[in-house]
């Protein structure tokens, strides 16, 4: 049996978005976020549009890719198999984390759905942190290395700049980033499919 080729870590450019959309519909199909993120055009291109302001306004935002060099999607690129969008800026700096919702998504579910996971921790984070805000990685190639990969990156500017490290993430995902000095800081109180980690 072969062994796979190794994966590659770039940063993501404004013409790798329709592909990371692609890639997150894939990824996040759960009814769940199904419910606040139907599959439909417009919510598709609201998805696109909104990484690409990030992309160009927000220079603290990194999109980080892996690749697998040896598998060409339709364009005949090297096909994007995970995604990050790792935010270094400090919490007070960050604004606006979307943009309004689209006329296809249930807005106000939205609303309570992000304004209840995020930072729902059990005692306020000590240091300054940033905040890993979206990793996803192809089912095709979980276990490969690609996710730890994304994480580490952050990971390592955190140590170096000595500050902590955030992420909301699912149960399923959580010994992903437990891997990597995360704890999951959950409110016991406040139940949720959410693990709020935070590292450092």
């Amino acid at each position: 049996m072969s062994t796979p080729s190794p994966l590659v870590l770039e940063f993501a450019t404004i013409e790798d978005l329709p592909a990371i959309t692609e890639l997150w519909f894939t990824v996040f199909s759960n009814p769940g976020m199904r419910k606040l993120f139907p599959d439909t055009p417009g919510t598709r291109e609201w998805f696109t549009k909104a990484n690409h302001t990030d992309m160009l306004t927000k220079p603290y935002q990194k999109y980080i890719k892996i690749i697998d060099p040896n598998t060409k999607d339709a364009q005949g690129q090297a096909r994007i198999v995970a995604y990050a969008k790792w935010d270094l800026a400090m919490p007070e700096e960050r604004g606006a984390r979307f943009p309004p919702w689209h006329g296809d998504m249930p807005g106000q579910d939205c609303d309570g759905f992000f304004g209840a996971v995020t930072y729902c921790v059990t005692v306020p984070l000590l240091t300054p942190w940033i905040d890993l805000d979206m990793l996803g990685t192809h089912p095709d190639y979980r276990c490969r290395g690609a996710g730890s990969m994304l994480v580490r990156w952050g990971c390592e500017i955190a140590d170096r700049e000595a500050v902590g490290a955030y992420i909301d993430a699912s149960k399923a995902g959580a010994l992903l980033y437990a891997k990597h000095g995360f704890v999951d800081r959950s409110d016991p109180a406040r139940p949720s499919d959410v693990a709020s980690m935070a590292r450092g």
